[in-house]
């Protein structure tokens, strides 16, 4: 591959996309042990799981009606565009770090910085979000084996009599930072049996729940109208994106250059698949005006003389929940360790472990965090961390992918996202506007958050990166 004198100096100097080896220092290197399955069931665990066992409920319910399935395929095409867009780039640039890595290859390393700050807070949040609904299902089954828990360890302050601390959620947090520092080989065979058991579960429900369908719950199909089942889609798109968090573990995967794109396509073909089919049963067995927001498959399958699968609901949400943790803390860890090692963040951090290659001082530091915020915030506090900044990555990636298009359009792509610009525009269009739905307080502490950034960048990344110290036209890092 031709390389090319990088041109692109200051806030905007890209790092070179022909810089795509291996690390020459085996302390900041990772080990490539992770194939396509494993890929997929990673990716999984974050597309399949809130979705599944709560927001189709919701949506049903508030916004769409038996529309729900217009909602969740609407969502799912949006999502396809980002995810074309990701597979392009896993396939060019399969380094660790998501699009931290790709914003600052295409558009320059003080958008790269934006991006990569902001995903160590969405990421870290959702962590400790889904760890929090972990915890509300084990105290649900708990109690239905009979057990009294001292109500000061249920959960956080103000969120009900006697609460202290979130204590299952925390330990949640801290037991999947431990085994995330067992080794990516060993932590994604424990993914990968979490998903198979999540998925057999989910058939299971749904197998048995469509043996109670009824036609004539299916109708009004639209009673919120079409826009009802539009604005449904905002609500659903958040089920719909674990791709992203995959994207991450480019570095740690053997032949990632096809590897990837295959999980990433795979993956988002086989949720939608799941989803098609919960939304179908769910709203067959279940008049949408009478579906429980809080447990809607447990409480349509009591509905319908089937309360004995009401555990095994409990149980695939849990499993279903923690693998959504797993991939958002894989991915978090991945994205700090790639700014350390660029020279942005102390290069303390990327120390890997001399026999695992996992960045395990990260991993435990993530751990700690997300256990600190989901033991002592209320999760609607914890959630308005979280949304914004996916988004965001979202959009730099579908617009890095046109600009690179143009820039150098000859690259080897191992997969070529289909249709630009329009793809990567309707991925663009499609975050704008979920973006232009949240509210004040989640922009508040976004933008506070980015001017915390800034003033780090400014004060220490922009002087010790490894670009800053890379001499006029060379192509290749330090």
């Amino acid at each position: 591959m031709a390389t090319k004198p990088l041109t692109d100096r200051g806030l905007f100097r890209r790092k070179p996309i022909d810089d795509i080896e291996e690390p020459v220092n085996s302390d900041a290197g990772l080990k490539r042990v992770m194939g396509t399955w494993q890929l997929t069931a990673l990716s999984l665990g974050g597309l399949v799981g809130a979705g599944v066992f709560s927001l189709s409920g919701v949506v049903a319910n508030q916004l769409a009606g038996p529309g729900v399935l217009i909602s969740f395929v609407l969502a799912v095409l949006a999502s396809a565009a980002a995810a074309l867009c990701y597979a392009e780039f896993t396939s060019l640039i399969p380094k660790a770090g998501s699009a931290y890595t790709y914003a600052y290859a295409v558009l320059g390393e003080v958008v790269g910085w934006l991006i990569g700050w902001d995903l160590l807070l969405e990421y870290t949040a959702i962590v400790a979000v889904v760890a929090i609904g972990v915890s509300g299902y084990f105290s649900y089954l708990v109690q239905q084996l009979g057990f009294d828990l001292p109500s000061w360890l249920l959960g956080a302050p103000g969120t009900g009599s006697g609460h202290r601390i979130d204590l299952f959620a925390m330990l949640m947090c801290l037991l999947l930072a431990w085994i995330l520092n067992r080794g990516a080989k060993s932590s994604a065979r424990v993914e990968t049996a979490l998903v198979v058991m999540k998925v057999v579960l989910v058939l299971v429900v749904v197998v048995a729940g469509a043996f109670h369908i009824k036609g004539g719950n299916y109708t009004p199909f639209l009673p919120y109208g079409i826009g009802g089942a539009v604005t449904g889609a905002a609500t659903a798109f958040f089920a719909v994106y674990g791709y992203d968090a995959m994207s991450a573990a480019a570095e740690e995967t053997e032949d990632a250059r096809k590897k990837m794109p295959k999980a990433i396509l795979l993956s988002l073909g086989i949720a939608t698949v799941i989803y098609v089919l919960v939304c179908v049963v769910l709203l067959g067995m279940r008049n949408y005006r009478d579906i429980d927001t809080h447990s809607p498959f447990s409480s349509a399958l009591a509905a319908v003389g089937l309360p004995s699968l009401a555990i095994v609901v409990a149980v695939g949400a849990v499993l279903g929940i923690t693998t959504s943790m797993f991939a958002n803390m894989l991915a978090v860890t991945r994205v700090w360790f790639a700014m350390s090692r660029d020279g942005l963040l102390p290069r303390w951090f990327a120390k890997t472990h001399p026999v695992r290659k996992v960045p395990s001082r990260v991993t435990w530091i993530v751990g700690v965090v997300s256990a600190l915020i989901a033991g002592l915030l209320p999760i609607r506090e914890a959630a308005e961390l979280t949304n914004i900044g996916i988004l965001a990555a979202f959009m730099v990636v579908s617009i890095a992918v046109v600009v690179l298009r143009r820039r150098q359009p000859d690259l080897p792509r191992g997969f070529r996202c289909p249709w630009v610009p329009l793809v990567p525009a309707v991925g663009v269009a499609f975050s704008v506007w979920l973006v232009s739905q949240l509210d004040w307080v989640t922009w508040s502490r976004f933008l506070g958050w980015l001017v915390i950034g800034l003033v780090l960048y400014a004060g220490y990344g922009y002087r010790r990166s490894a670009m800053s110290k890379m001499p006029e036209g060379e192509t290749r890092l330090p």
